[in-house]
């Protein structure tokens, strides 16, 4: 039988049973599609959570205190030692350690802001004008923090936009004192857009001078360190120096945690990879399912389509040509089910990315081809025992049966 003619054969027999074939479509749609949406949410979380590490860079290295004993796991979010890290020892690492440019260390801390009458709960970075490059941070109106010595504090401070919309309004911010607890700070600069980065809306926060921010929280260590490595150095060889550094340091204890983003990038990525790859097993088992019911379908076909079997055998039809038939019934509906899927997985995946642009929606091209294989191989291999039943089938006892 030519292909055209077991194409034409075969969509007649697929509508003769438009109930049945509905829902078979359906059945195999539902599972593609549910491939497509799940693999992209997948992919989604991690262009998400990459992107919101990717703005520290690759040349980048963060000291915590404490001690995390995992190769590029996440740190604790609050780090403790014995002994914490502080200015002093920053500066000594800055003087003699090869390869470290700008150093940004770090003071968080939550305190009510207030301007002539309005006041408002705002978080409070302590740290230095290089802490702006590291982050690619933008001012948008005044100028950055000045460059001062690490221990030396000054009563300027960077706003958020959403900060200086709070306190000001319309008004000008630069030049306008604020009180920060029972300190003053004069504004010099406005700081460009949200920054956000792990949840954290850095336009609602403003940024002081390191040594400011230990006057005001009365506080002698720091929360992280931030430093930048040099173009002509390599990251590890950075991350090595500073954590022996900072043993000597500390009496020959390595007490702090020094990490570079690449390390929790590898991380993050090989992790939300195995994700990805298990919400699509799991998707991809309501394909199995399809073909379970391919195959009881196509038993019952078997059984209601005898007579028309025993006809065909009866002409001179070969086993092998029958067995084709049904299993060209079965890919036919399988393809038909795959490609509905595809449309309506991508139509899903387009809707979330407008609904959530910030989160990027992206179906890799594996599940595509993986669930179109699936549930086409799914649907035939399922099919081929009813299939064979058919083929096997004598004439005369196809005819006689009722």
């Amino acid at each position: 039988m030519r292909l055209p003619d077991l194409l034409r054969f075969t969509t007649l027999a697929l509508r003769r049973q438009r109930f049945r074939s509905g829902m078979l479509l359906l059945a195999v749609g539902l599972g593609v599609a549910a491939v497509i949406v799940l693999t992209a949410l997948g992919e989604g979380a991690r262009g998400y959570v990459m992107g919101e590490f990717a703005f520290l860079g690759k040349d980048t290295v963060i000291m915590f205190p404490g001690r995390k004993e995992t190769t590029g796991g996440m740190p604790p979010v609050t780090g403790t030692s014995a002994r914490a890290i502080t200015l002093e020892e920053v500066e000594v690492l800055q003087r003699t350690v090869a390869g470290i440019g700008g150093v940004a260390p770090l003071v968080l801390g939550n305190a009510p802001v207030s301007f002539e009458a309005r006041a408002r709960d705002s978080m409070v970075i302590g740290t230095t004008a290089d802490f702006f490059d590291i982050r690619l941070l933008e001012i948008a109106q005044g100028s950055n923090l000045p460059d001062l010595a690490l221990d030396e504090g000054k009563p300027v401070g960077v706003i958020g936009q959403k900060l200086k919309s709070e306190l000001f309004d319309n008004r000008r911010a630069i030049g306008q004192w604020v009180r920060l607890r029972d300190y003053r700070f004069r504004i010099i600069g406005v700081l460009k857009g949200t920054g956000d980065s792990f949840g954290l809306d850095l336009s609602e926060a403003i940024f002081i001078p390191v040594a400011s921010a230990q006057s005001v929280f009365n506080v002698h260590g720091l929360f992280r360190v931030l430093m930048k490595v040099q173009d002509n150095h390599r990251v590890d060889e950075v991350k090595s120096r500073v954590a022996d550094r900072m043993q000597e340091l500390h009496d020959g204890e390595l007490d702090v945690t020094v990490i570079s983003p690449d390390a929790m990038l590898s991380t993050f990525d090989e992790i939300l990879r195995i994700l990805t790859l298990g919400v699509a097993g799991i998707a991809a088992i309501s394909l199995i399912v399809a073909g379970i019911l391919v195959m009881n379908v196509t038993l019952m076909s078997v059984k209601q389509r005898t007579a028309e079997i025993g006809l065909l055998k009866a002409i001179g039809a070969p086993s092998a040509q029958v067995r084709s038939l049904f299993l060209a019934e079965a890919a036919l509906i399988a393809t038909a089910g795959a490609v509905l899927g595809m449309v309506a997985g991508h139509v899903l995946v387009t809707v979330g990315r407008h609904l959530y642009p910030a989160i990027p929606f992206t179906t890799p091209p594996w599940a595509i081809l993986a669930a179109l294989g699936l549930a086409v191989g799914t649907a035939l291999l399922f099919a081929w025992l009813p299939a064979q039943q058919a083929a096997r089938l004598e004439p005369v006892d196809a005819l006689g049966r009722k």
